[in-house]
């Protein structure tokens, strides 16, 4: 491998010979500590013919480690300006990118585009603070299988994804994703590995699919659980009744599955939630919430 990029010394050297300097618009923060996108690599590629995909290589620290994992990796980019950078610093045949906003492109059709037949795919970004959950929605609304997404991501944030019942940081989003991953940490990261340096610490945490569940309308269960955090400091009951309009139902529903209706809805369990939608979904319908 060339010399790493995420140092100081080389990302000031690309930075200056490009003149890409960080655009706050793209919440660009590089990487200069190659220690660190070493271990995110490592965690997020385990065979060489996995299909990697990364979302904002930026200047290349993580890509290029990235490229030395796997046999196949497709970045996509939305500056413009990158390109150039990544083909001439990375040096790697087997890179492909792909000057596209990720939230604005169909993710299963481009994993059919670059998939091997029975290849793995995986995700690896160090993702801008600001579209975080957008973009990981995107990729767990995806019909393709993906095996896991890894990815480092502001810190409070992580910690949402990691939460269980009874935690402060416990929402929607803690739920949602557990339904369809399993969540680990991988590591914390100091702010000051980053140029420049933000003002808050990041995390990098792993998505691993593990198809556990399967209900019949999942978007009605996650617009169920949703409604159920809509207020915080209500009761599971309060909110739940706006979902179903129907505040005598609402009631029965709740005690029908064990869950007291003065409770709030960071004291459930995702198998709680589970068993909500289902009564709820057989007693009111499809849409007629």
């Amino acid at each position: 491998m060339k010399q790493a990029i995420a140092t100081v010394k080389k990302t000031k050297e690309i930075q200056e010979k490009y003149k890409v300097f960080t655009k706050k618009s793209f919440g660009q923060n590089f990487i200069i500590e190659p220690g660190v996108v070493e271990k995110i690599a490592n965690a997020a590629i385990q065979s060489r013919d996995e299909l990697v995909f990364e979302i904002g290589p930026g200047i290349g620290a993580l890509t290029q480690f990235l490229c030395e994992k796997s046999d196949q990796v497709v970045a996509f980019e939305i500056d413009e300006r990158l390109p150039v950078v990544l083909e001439n610093e990375i040096g790697f045949d087997h890179l492909q990118i792909v000057l596209e906003d990720i939230l604005k492109v169909d993710i299963d059709e481009k994993i059919r585009e670059f998939r091997k037949p029975g290849q793995k795919v995986v995700f690896a970004s160090n993702l801008p603070y600001y579209i975080t959950t957008p973009i990981l929605f995107k990729l767990f609304e995806a019909n393709e299988e993906i095996e896991r997404i890894t990815v480092m991501m502001q810190k409070e944030v992580g910690e949402r994804f990691l939460a269980h019942e009874n935690d402060k940081e416990y929402n929607a989003l803690s739920v949602i994703t557990q339904y369809r991953c399993d969540v680990k940490k991988v590591m914390d990261v100091s702010r000051r590995v980053f140029w420049p340096s933000p003002n808050v610490d990041s995390m990098v945490i792993q998505f691993s699919f593990h198809h556990k569940y399967h209900l019949e309308d999942e978007n009605y269960f996650f617009d169920l659980v949703k409604a159920c955090f809509t207020q915080r400091r209500k009761t599971i009951y309060n909110n739940f009744q706006n979902f179903v309009k129907d505040k005598t139902l609402a009631k029965q529903l709740l005690e029908q599955v064990n869950i007291d209706p003065s409770t709030r809805a960071q004291q459930c369990t995702l198998e709680d939630f589970i068993r909500l939608y289902g009564v709820t979904y057989a007693g009111t319908g499809k849409g007629k919430n």
